[in-house]
């Protein structure tokens, strides 16, 4: 996949490499500002069932 996307960028190398470092970074705001926040409430992360009950003190 990542050499099919090489070799689809035009340029030579520098700029290929230009390229790529922009598109994974806009993959990154894409999924930080987008996904993340969509997927976070569907994530069991917050169901905690840990009390207070039967700590030691």
């Amino acid at each position: 996949m990542y050499g099919w996307i090489w070799r689809h960028l035009p340029g030579n190398v520098l700029i290929r490499a230009a390229l790529s470092l922009v598109l994974a970074l806009a993959v990154v705001y894409v999924l930080f500002q987008y996904v993340f926040p969509w997927a976070e409430p569907l994530l069991p992360f917050n169901d905690v069932t840990v009390d207070g009950a039967g700590a030691a003190r």
